[in-house]
């Protein structure tokens, strides 16, 4: 026998539990440390290559050359942000919903914080508490818990003395106590979640696409910046007299500017500035973001897998109708029905009774008997009066009634046929004599019962639910429903929403071999008495078939599939641990909320997919620019500063406005392969123009003329391809454009500018070169946009029906 089984353990007993390390905290060591996310975005390639490059030309004395370090130092605070918000919402992860449990301890029930609760300990469990622990049920009242979080099954089960109480699972009726046997990460719902505490990051088609970019830069940036410093050491009388002269310090600036020019470090700035502001958005909507890329997430989904509790409908049982059986003239039964509902012991569903029912007149309650789901009724009976004497039983219609009389039988095909309308019936019978005996351990019912009415309650359906699903069936993403439940009961619940026939497909029948299953998967809707396990499964064959699956959920039992899926999305009414997966939260649980998300996503997507032309186009010129300049030995024809400026009036600060206009582009997958398509002949014709004129400067030029001369061609040629890059042109991105016009006008015009860019003033015979290598290039640049244009519009054109298609 346990120890304190009775009185439950004493003050020594607790602490000596809690010393021996059996108390209910689980264990965090599954996400990165502080450390890990520091040394993640810190010490990277090109941060190492950026930051080396910064100190040197302040060692230099050059500062006016080193402002790229601070867009270096702005990707760096980014990303740690990011995961550290990351890291923080997993470390919060907790399946538990109540601050505190109440316990037996020294004969002496208390509130103790859910971490003090330790093994052994006695559980006083009432209607609406959440064991936080695995416990034995010692002794029990009409005790029934919902495993729904858990199981998906939203019905009750009731519990006996001996059986297992899991944690994570909720009382519904009854009282009762328990000793916990499995306390922190030894928990089954700790256990369930364990998997879903390990730290990853969405997957997002742009970042996979910039980090190949990446990727491909960082093979490319040491031979090509090898190549590039021995041209400016050869450029200045080669690496002895540069040396002895001092002139090398010219040749590192002129280094660096090459090799910074190379990286688009405004690319992934500016995407997770987008995410930020899209997050930002959808928040006035009462959508959380919890992981920026998220916001593109939706917006490249073509399957949604929901479940149907807390997602089509609101997760409760709801009170629908009273239907007569010839009986409802018996005085009182309103004010029963009423009696039930307030009953401490009720269940959910007599619950619903509250409030519908007045409780008026009725006499003081006798004999009763609380509701059990092994019996599937409860009974009270009331002292002789004017109203509701005799015993009054509730509870599911083929227990109560035993074929007779025919009001019995009208009653039975009535319950019947509601019962086969997807509703939950029960029926209010009423005798004469008292509630019955216990015979064998088991409550037996009273003996004639007589029906009074038929009550019918229903899951509450989501009102925008059909809408939003109808909106995505438009929009080509297909739809899975999967549930714990009855399988019959979901698929009616899916019908009143527009999908499936009425009827779903039991997953207990469903082949374990994967392939089989991809198929399932494939050809049918609606599932019903899913496990947590087969709902992974499930996203997972999708995701085989080459899907992009999105998954609603709000159990426990959901966590493991939102975290298989591409995009995982908890309701408001989801467990705490099913919102610290998921990576969008819908706070006030509307289910027309995702449209607006998809919006925000298809947005983000199409304008990175636009500005990154920008970007990359600088990196092709600049890749191409410092092979030449490294292969013909000449002077790269940039400071630094001067590359920043162009980038600012070309790139940085357009791509920043055009990132954050609307866009209502429908995505299309091939984000990289659509951007290079025109990134790359663009980038090429600019590096051609500036080759151009580096080669044709003469003798008598000067360096800062020959400087100016490329600083001014380039800033043509980017605006250029800005504009391509601008289409369709609206008022805002007309705007966006005549004011980097203006900016570079200023730029030229103002003393204070171009002493700062050290701008010198071209000779004629430069200035014709620029015009020979400008004039083309742009024409050249417009050219390849109208291709673009019209290749994306073949592409986005329906296929054309043939004559036999119908």
């Amino acid at each position: 026998m346990v120890e304190g089984r009775t009185t439950g353990l004493s003050n020594a007993q607790v602490q000596a539990r809690a010393d021996a390390g059996l108390r209910n905290a689980a264990p965090n060591d599954s996400t990165r440390s502080l450390w890990n996310i520091l040394r993640a975005n810190v010490f990277t390639l090109f941060n190492a290559i950026v930051g080396s490059s910064f100190l040197l030309l302040l060692a230099l004395g050059q500062w006016r050359d080193a402002l790229f370090g601070f867009a270096a130092l702005g990707n760096a605070v980014i990303g740690i942000v990011q995961e550290y918000r990351a890291k923080r919402t997993l470390d919060r992860l907790a399946v538990l919903q109540l601050p505190s449990s109440r316990v037996l301890r020294a004969a002496e029930v208390r509130e103790v914080a859910v971490d003090d609760v330790v093994q052994d300990d006695i559980m006083v469990l009432r209607a609406g508490d959440q064991l936080v622990v695995d416990a034995l049920l010692l002794e029990g009242q009409g005790l029934e818990l919902d495993e729904s979080l858990l199981s998906g099954e939203s019905v009750p089960v009731a519990k006996l003395p001996g059986m297992e109480l899991l944690s994570g699972s909720i009382v519904v009726a009854g009282r009762g106590t328990a000793r916990a046997v499995r306390v922190g990460s030894e928990s089954y719902a700790n256990k369930l979640v364990a998997e879903a505490r390990r730290f990853s990051l969405l997957a997002s088609e742009i970042r996979r696409g910039i980090d190949r970019i990446l990727r491909w830069i960082a093979w490319a940036l040491l031979p090509v910046s090898a190549l590039l410093v021995n041209a400016q050491m050869q450029a200045r009388g080669g690496w002895e007299l540069a040396w002895s002269s001092g002139s090398w310090k010219q040749a590192a600036v002129g280094a660096v500017a090459g090799i910074i020019a190379m990286i688009p470090l405004g690319l992934v700035l500016l995407t997770s500035v987008a995410f930020a502001v899209g997050a930002v958005r959808l928040s006035r909507d009462r959508v959380l973001i919890q992981e920026l890329a998220a916001v593109e997430g939706l917006a490249r989904v073509d399957v949604l897998c929901i479940d149907k509790t807390g997602t089509l409908t609101k997760g409760r049982i709801t009170f629908d109708a009273v239907h007569d059986v010839d009986g409802a003239g018996h005085p009182g039964w309103k004010e029963v029905l009423g009696w039930f509902g307030l009953d401490p012991d009720a269940n959910a569903t007599a619950r619903c009774l509250a409030g519908i029912f007045a409780v008026d007149g009725l006499p003081e309650a006798g004999e009763r008997v609380p509701f059990s789901s092994a019996t599937k009724w409860s009974g009270v009976s009331f002292a002789d009066g004017r109203k509701a004497s005799g015993s009054w039983v509730l509870g599911a219609p083929d227990v109560l009634l035993q074929a007779g009389s025919p009001t019995v039988v009208r009653a039975l095909g009535r319950a019947s046929a509601l019962a086969s309308e997807g509703l939950r019936t029960l029926a209010l019978s009423h005798t004469a004599g008292r509630l019955g005996s216990h015979h064998d351990g088991h409550q037996e019912l009273p003996r004639g019962l007589e029906p009074v009415v038929l009550l019918t309650f229903r899951e509450e359906i989501r009102p925008d639910a059909a809408q939003t699903l109808e909106f995505f069936a438009k929009e080509g993403v297909s739809v899975r429903v999967i549930s714990g439940d009855d399988p019959r009961t979901v698929g009616r619940v899916a019908q009143q929403v527009g999908l499936g026939p009425g009827e779903g497909c039991d997953a207990r029948s469903l082949p374990e071999d994967p392939r089989l299953l991809e198929e399932v998967m494939e050809s049918t809707v609606v599932f019903g008495r899913v496990s947590p396990a087969q709902k992974k499964a499930m996203v997972q064959a999708l995701g085989r078939r080459g899907h992009t699956v999105a998954m609603i959920g709000d159990g426990v039992n959901d966590v493991l599939a939102l975290k298989e899926a591409d995009l995982g999305i908890a309701m408001d009414s989801a467990a705490p641990a099913t919102k610290a997966v998921a990576r969008v939260v819908l706070l006030d649980g509307r289910f027309d909320r995702l449209p607006a998300v998809l919006a925000e996503g298809r947005r983000v997507i199409a304008n990175i997919e636009r500005v990154s032309v920008l970007f990359l186009s600088k990196t092709v010129y600049a890749l191409t620019l410092s092979v030449a300049v490294g292969i013909f030995l000449l002077d790269f024809p940039f400071l630094p500063r001067q590359l920043s400026v162009t980038d600012g009036l070309t790139i940085g600060i357009p791509a920043f406005f055009l990132a954050l206009l609307p866009n209502r582009r429908r995505y299309h997958p091939g984000f990289l392969k659509r951007s290079l398509q025109l990134a790359l002949p663009a980038g090429l014709v600019v590096a051609g123009a500036l080759l151009l004129i580096t080669g044709a400067a003469t003798a008598g030029d000067k360096v800062g003329a020959v400087r100016t001369a490329a600083f001014v061609a380039l800033s043509l040629l980017g605006l250029c391809v800005l504009a391509i890059v601008s289409h369709p042109v609206n008022g805002w991105s007309a705007a966006v454009l005549a004011a980097m016009v203006i900016g570079l006008v200023l730029v030229l015009s103002m003393p204070a500018f171009r002493d700062f860019l050290d701008l010198e003033q071209p000779s004629p015979g430069l200035l014709a070169v620029v015009a020979v290598a400008t004039i083309p290039g742009a024409v050249g640049i417009f050219l390849l946009g109208v291709v673009e244009r019209r290749a994306r519009t073949v592409r986005l054109r329906p296929p054309r029906r043939s004559e036999g298609d119908a």
